[in-house]
């Protein structure tokens, strides 16, 4: 028998397939890296020493056919150990001689998960197409009444506003840190607040033909966002960013910076919600010289009915500062205006998100401070939508982000100085006409 379970592994990997330290295993690495084999491999050794049940999740439970289950059966004849261990179709499972077994489900049929009992091993392939509701899900049915309890997750890295992302390393909304990913491409491996966590890359994988390496190094050049996910492993923005010259900068430097400005242009913008939306406030500065926009200050929250908004921005109706809103709520407005504030509807017109969206492009910078978490959660990463044929649409966004619709009508009778059309013309600009 032992002869049998001998087998080559990748070195990097070598620690991993017998380290059962942690509770939570988090694998997160290229295409071909030999995570997925690794993991299948590291289960089968831990069932042969231990009687256990591992369950083995994937978004839709057919993938299963041609990934995991035809990965376990393909180590299981590596390892020459077909005739002990077996693997059926109908019920999808993998059974080991000591009373072990692997069973396979779908989250996209959870009505059968509820007949699964003492499992002690999860395993989530392609964890970032589960659901937050299903790994949530999933923790609770992770249970036995004697042996320690095991959640393994592998995922190739995609965006950093995925659930996996946002739980495992980074979320910027809620100030919450537990991990900072370039530690761990630099460390590769890092065990940490009872986690362990494992990068790999193509590198990393002795068996990996050159044809594929080729492969993937040539992406670099016609997919960029694939590139960084398949060759090097890491997360990040997927897709075309609206606004690449956001950024965040300390709030006293934002302040300093608008106290520097010679004729600043102040303006505030709101967009309202309720239940999923949110109501938006946004105080802006503008150096209409330099083309800066800096956001400065920043109202955020939802589940508000407009008397209770009213109170905790009281401060706009006893400043007399103009907020500019959505047309759309004239009537909301309009009962701002009853109690006081001096507030009004911004220009809508037929085409206007884009023509907005591309006037807000036209800064040169945009300097957020970094006390405006929301604006910086919306606008710092936000993307635009694509077409069924993978084309942008202008005026769609990855996330329904309140605080660039804020901006919008903050800045509605604001032109931003195209330099191209500037450049046509010829001549000075009105603006600068006046100044002279």
């Amino acid at each position: 028998m032992n002869d049998a379970v001998e087998t080559k592994v990748n070195p990097h990997f070598e620690d991993f397939l017998f380290d059962w330290s942690e509770k939570i295993q988090v694998l997160v690495g290229g295409y071909g890296s030999s995570k997925s084999y690794n993991t299948a491999l590291k289960i089968i050794l831990k069932l042969l020493q231990e009687k256990r049940t591992a369950l083995v999740i994937r978004e839709v439970f057919d993938t299963h056919r041609d990934s995991t289950h035809s990965l376990f059966e393909e180590i299981i004849m590596k390892m020459r150990l077909d005739d002990k261990i077996k693997c059926p179709v109908s019920p999808m499972q993998v059974r080991f001689p000591n009373g072990s077994k692997i069973i396979f489900k779908g989250m996209d049929k959870p009505a059968k998960l509820k007949s699964v009992n003492n499992v002690s091993i999860i395993w989530i392939e392609e964890c970032s197409e589960v659901k937050y509701a299903g790994f949530k899900e999933l923790l609770g049915r992770l249970r036995h009444p004697t042996l320690r309890l095991y959640m393994i997750l592998s995922t190739n890295p995609v965006s950093t506003d995925n659930w996996s992302f946002l739980h495992f390393f980074k979320d910027d909304r809620n100030k919450r840190l537990v991990l900072d990913d370039e530690e761990l491409y630099k460390k590769r491996i890092v065990r940490t607040n009872g986690t362990y966590y494992h990068h790999s890359l193509p590198d990393d994988n002795m068996f990996l033909q050159q044809d594929y390496m080729n492969q993937l190094d040539e992406m670099e050049q016609y997919d960029p966002d694939l590139y960084r996910i398949a060759r090097l492993g890491r997360f990040g923005v997927n897709g075309v960013r609206v606004l690449p010259q956001f950024e965040e900068q300390p709030h006293e430097d934002v302040m300093k910076a608008i106290q520097n400005i010679r004729k600043p242009l102040f303006r505030v913008g709101m967009d309202f919600g309720f239940v999923e939306s949110y109501n938006a406030i946004v105080r802006l500065a503008v150096d209409t010289e330099r083309k800066y926009l800096y956001i400065y200050w920043e109202y955020y929250k939802n589940g508000m009915t407009d008397d209770r908004t009213a109170v905790e921005i009281d401060e706009f109706r006893q400043s007399g500062e103009l907020i500019k809103g959505d047309s759309q709520e004239a009537k909301t407005i309009k009962y701002f205006n009853q109690l006081g504030f001096n507030m009004m509807s911004a220009l809508k017109f037929q085409g206007s998100r884009l023509a907005y969206t591309k006037k807000i492009k036209r800064f040169k910078k945009i300097i957020c401070s970094n006390e405006c978490t929301n604006t910086i959660y919306e606008l710092k990463d936000l993307t635009f939508a694509k077409d069924k044929n993978d084309a942008i649409i202008e005026d769609e966004f990855s996330i329904d982000p309140h605080t660039f619709s804020a901006i919008w009508y903050g800045l509605d009778d604001y032109e931003v100085t195209d330099l191209k059309e500037k450049k046509e013309r010829g001549r000075p600009s009105r603006e600068r006409r006046k100044r002279r």
